[in-house]
């Protein structure tokens, strides 16, 4: 569980993890929720939605405006430029808008890209997360006793009692 705890803090207790499987702000609010989610996207592949995300939120927290310019233009180069290879997926509407917003940068140049981003994560990866053995083990969801079954309701996967019927079982099948 070292993947939840970070320079000495303790880790989250199990209510808050399992809360992350209800609700995926609940999830980005955490800072060990979003370490474990960056885990989960790096094995995806998609670790840079989570990277450009995180990267937008440090921009707001910036007052210098020399320092808004650069960051503003890391960010550009890294997560939304065509020749990079973390680019991010927007469509041209939004892709433009930015364009348009980096001729004077401000700390909220990218926050269109960056809600399109946190969308798809939403809507995309999220599930998948709920679903992977990496959130399961956390959350001791797999563990066949009594109290897995107080979080069986979370974001349409299954509960301990229904277990053999979702993502758990497509793994499985080829043992039958």
């Amino acid at each position: 569980m070292d993947m939840l705890t970070c320079d000495g803090e303790s880790p989250p207790p199990l209510e808050e993890i399992r809360s992350w499987g209800k609700s995926f702000d609940k999830l980005m609010k955490s800072t060990a929720g979003r370490r474990i989610f960056r885990e989960f996207l790096r094995c995806e592949y998609s670790e840079e939605n989570i990277l450009f995300w995180l990267a937008c939120e440090e921009l707001k927290k910036e007052s210098n405006p020399d320092l808004i310019e650069e960051k503003a233009r890391f960010i550009y180069e890294d997560y939304i430029s065509i020749l990079s290879p973390k680019e991010v997926s927007l469509d041209s509407r939004v892709r433009e808008l930015v364009n348009r917003n980096m001729v004077d940068p401000t700390p909220r140049t990218f926050d269109e890209a960056q809600l399109q981003i946190y969308t798809l994560m939403h809507r995309d990866s999220y599930p998948r997360f709920v679903n992977s053995s990496l959130f399961r083990q956390i959350a001791q969801l797999d563990s066949g006793n009594g109290n897995g079954s107080q979080s069986g309701s979370q974001a349409g996967t299954p509960s301990a009692g229904g277990g053999g019927g979702g993502g758990g079982s497509l793994r499985r099948q080829s043992n039958a």
